[in-house]
């Protein structure tokens, strides 16, 4: 009896420990504090549930989804459980499962204004995508919206009425005719009122077929013009400089915008050049040249101007790979996307841009992207910058030696550089196969492979790695992907390095953020630190899905 009361004692200790590295964001070290409280009592629901939260704080979301229904079994009537893994769901975008789960957080707890408040969230976040499912036209009759819009066209003509005249008159009439119907007050009058009622409207929407969150289809005027009074950036001609890319970076520093007609330009110019591109990109740095990569930027604007101001502008002498994840959870990814995408305009060989897992629809539309365009931009660019994500590369060479891709490597060996050369990648990431893992895996410190801390892809060792290497002539891995303390790791007996550029990532988890430079012929990494700097007071996930912001 003794003996059970020391365990119990002890584990409750090491869960008071853990508790208290949670409160100072010391994460990880909490999940260690956590499991050694696990293996001393393995049935207490609370040690589940906590070292889930810790994960979740992590992005773990596979690992949390596990601890969060172990504490299930452990205690089916314990409802952090329940509410712990519809956190981790909801992260994930599976806001169906989310909603199972909070929907028994309510049967546990019928009288918790919290829970009854996050049950009726996922309720609309399900009736919004059940909405979006049954009006979204079938993927054979989707048209582009990149290809419906010519930036050449736009405020290259005076202004005129967006409608065009043959509608116009068409809607007039059948107004007129309508209300003159009406006047007769018959039975028979009301009846042809509706129909021409109904005319009217799918006139309308003729009409509205032919725009596009209101800009007209190519060859058509619209109603962007660059107003006299615009006194920001403005792009002459063609031709993106680093004179303009200048104005537009001080423009945003000062919480200024970027005229639509502009980030058109900018983004329709950059898919161009994205399409033409293989999904496996060979770079190639002269000797006595550099090149520098960098990882995860989240939207953290100013600590991107910090980069440049550190390491220099993106020239062809100054060569930058971005790896991935330049959006969503900072509150200024778009000015992070169209100063990355202008410097690709300027100069496709100063930058170099690799598809991260949250250049995709999935996570824009949680995690803060989605509604940040369409606040400052508008709904338009939400589908035009879904298309061009799809059209990022999904990974880079140097020299023929060093392998850079956004998450890591694969479910089995024998995968050839001519294999990732082959992905059609233009799509929305699938949930499992090459193109899943290159965006999502991440390497863990024991051999082989194990499942994923995410909930997608998975988890390889330092022999995945090390045959990789081996059996495509390579040197070393360098993927970003995950937050580190140091802002980088070394990992795999140095044949892979993690490299992250967001410090104090979503200004909570006082990290740095790191950079490598590769100097030719060695391409020896030389990585350089750096800390955060002040922003503009927007929080982070400010424009994330309301009911993720619940959560943080």
């Amino acid at each position: 009896m003794e003996a059970e009361k020391s365990d119990v004692s002890r584990a409750e200790e090491f869960k008071v420990q853990a508790n208290e590295a949670f409160k100072v964001r010391k994460y990880a070290q909490a999940i260690d504090l956590y499991t050694q409280a696990i293996e001393i009592d393995s049935q207490n629901a609370v040690y589940w549930a906590n070292r889930s939260f810790a994960h979740l704080k992590l992005e773990e979301y596979g690992s949390a989804i596990q601890d969060a229904s172990t504490a299930i079994e452990v205690d089916p009537k314990y409802s952090k459980g329940y509410y712990r893994r519809g956190a981790a769901y909801l992260a994930m975008g599976k806001f169906k499962e989310a909603l199972k789960d909070f929907q028994q957080v309510k049967r546990i707890c019928p009288n918790d204004p919290d829970a009854t408040k996050k049950l009726k969230e996922c309720e609309k976040a399900v009736m919004k995508i059940k909405f979006e499912e049954a009006i979204a036209a079938p993927q054979s009759e989707k048209r582009s919206v990149a290809e419906s819009i010519d930036f050449h066209t736009i405020g290259a003509t005076p202004s005129s009425p967006s409608v065009s005249t043959q509608v116009a008159v068409a809607a007039v009439t059948v107004a007129i005719a309508a209300a003159m119907v009406m006047r007769v007050g018959t039975t028979t009058g009301i009846v042809v009122a509706t129909i021409l009622g109904v005319l009217l409207i799918v006139l309308g929407a003729y009409w509205w077929s032919g725009c596009i969150g209101g800009v007209r289809v190519k060859n058509r005027v619209n109603d962007l013009d660059v107003e006299p009074q615009y006194s920001g950036a403005r792009i002459e001609g063609d031709t993106i400089t680093m004179e303009f890319v200048k104005k537009m970076m001080e423009d945003f520093k000062n919480q200024k915008c970027l005229h639509k007609r502009y980030a058109f330009q900018i983004v329709l110019q950059t898919r161009e050049m994205l399409q033409a591109l293989p999904s496996l990109v060979d770079v190639t740095v002269p000797e006595g040249n550099h090149f520098t990569v960098c990882g995860d930027v989240h939207g953290q604007f100013y600590d991107l101007l910090n980069i440049f101001e550190l390491n220099g502008l993106p020239s062809d002498d100054n060569p930058y790979l971005f790896n991935g994840d330049f959006v969503d959870r900072g509150s200024f990814s778009l000015e992070v996307i169209l100063t990355l995408f202008a410097f690709k305009c300027m100069s496709p060989s100063a930058m170099y841009l690799a598809r991260g897992n949250h250049e995709s629809k999935s996570m824009n539309k949680i995690y803060g992207f989605e509604g940040e365009v369409r606040s400052k931009l508008n709904e338009t660019f939400v589908e035009l910058f879904a298309e061009v994500f799809c059209c990022l590369p999904l990974a880079h060479v140097i020299n023929q030696k060093v392998f850079i891709v956004h998450g890591g490597l694969f479910s089995v060996d024998g995968v050839k550089l001519s294999d990732i050369r082959a992905i059609d990648r233009f799509c929305e990431p699938p949930e499992e196969g090459l193109m899943c893992e290159l965006l999502w895996s991440d390497p863990q410190p024991s051999l082989g492979r194990g499942p994923s801390k995410r909930g997608v892809g998975l988890s390889f060792g330092g022999d995945v790695t090390k045959r990789f290497l081996q059996e495509n002539n390579l040197d070393l891995v360098v993927r970003s992907h995950e937050v580190k303390d140091e802002g980088y790791e070394i990992e795999h007996d140095g044949k892979l390095i993690t490299v992250f550029s967001a410090p104090n990532y979503c200004d909570q988890m006082g990290n740095k953020g790191a950079f490598i430079r590769f100097e030719a012929p060695e391409l020896k990494p030389n990585i350089v630190t750096f800390s955060a700097v002040p922003h503009p007071d927007v929080k982070p996930m400010a424009y994330a899905n309301n009911f993720l912001r619940m959560f943080q």
